[in-house]
């Protein structure tokens, strides 16, 4: 397995708390990257051979300002492009705004911000006018991301990275709890493959700031706390995980009838019936399906 890129969740909290966010982010989350660890990681990355990219993401990232912009030049001197994930709460006005993006000026290659209703009950907030304004002056390439209404099926849906523009919201995290209501529902049995993620080859990981290494958010690989990366993409087996497994053979319907679990009700999408199953299955599987805060626990 080759992995390019790396996304460190440098903390799970965030000044927001959305109702479509994948990892629960939200005030009253815990966990948060020391500058150690990140030193950790990047160590670990090079070590792989095959990382070029770091992205600093949350949660919302800014909030560790001092972790973020030390990581990010840590980053930068070990020789990854980088990149940044944030809501851009920080861009008032223009000068604060460049207050914030002047460290990163030369070093991050790619900040995508976030911005639709779910962060400012307004699609077109000028936070996010006023950070491409400054992101433009300095030279920092900036894209915009969002998520659609859970009613606009017709939106592209998001693999892997959330892509500029406009997404369809996935119904994992908060979303599987929050937003199924307004969303077309389906039952089980056509939910037959996971569309969202390539759990064979993601390309990329997330590590949060435990040090678990997600292969989609709440689907562990192991911990780079306890085993280096390099040996867990090296020992990565898709096929004989206890999740991704199934999830391979057959999508979450297969996950639903490999661990004989009934089906009840229908389902807005794939993403929805997994985060369901997987619910279901955390007391199995403690160390794959974690930790406590993917699951809003």
């Amino acid at each position: 397995m080759k992995i390019t890129g790396l996304h460190l969740l440098l903390t799970y909290q965030c000044n927001f708390k959305c109702e479509h966010c994948f990892v629960w982010g939200g005030p009253d989350q815990y966990g948060t990257m020391t500058l150690n660890t990140v030193r950790e990681i990047l160590r670990q990355a090079q070590d792989t051979g095959t990382v070029e990219w770091i992205y600093f993401e949350g949660g919302e990232p800014f909030l560790y300002y001092a972790v973020l912009q030390r990581g990010v030049e840590m980053a930068a001197q070990a020789g990854f492009k980088v990149g940044i994930v944030s809501n851009a709460y920080w861009a008032t006005d223009k000068e604060d705004a460049l207050a914030c993006l002047s460290p990163f000026a030369g070093t991050v290659q790619d900040l995508s911000i976030s911005s639709d209703a779910y962060h400012w009950n307004d699609a077109d907030d000028h936070r996010t006018r006023v950070a491409q304004a400054a992101a433009q002056e300095l030279g920092i390439p900036l894209d915009v991301i969002s998520i659609a209404p859970p009613e606009a099926t017709h939106a592209a849906c998001s693999q892997g990275q959330i892509a500029a523009g406009e997404s369809a919201v996935v119904f994992r995290g908060r979303a599987a709890q929050r937003l199924t209501a307004r969303a077309d529902k389906h039952g089980c049995e056509q939910f037959t493959e996971c569309p969202f993620e390539d759990l064979r080859e993601p390309g990329r990981v997330h590590l949060d700031p435990l040090g678990n290494v997600h292969i989609c958010q709440g689907i562990t690989m192991g911990n780079l706390l306890q085993q280096p990366l390099r040996e867990l993409f090296d020992r990565y087996d898709p096929a004989h995980h206890p999740v991704t497994g199934p999830l391979l053979d057959g999508g979450p319907a297969e996950l639903l009838r490999r661990y004989d679990l009934p089906c009840r009700g229908k389902y807005c999408d794939a993403c929805h019936l997994c985060d369901t199953v997987r619910r279901a299955l955390r007391p199995r599987f403690p160390e794959v399906l974690a930790p406590d805060q993917m699951y809003g626990e």
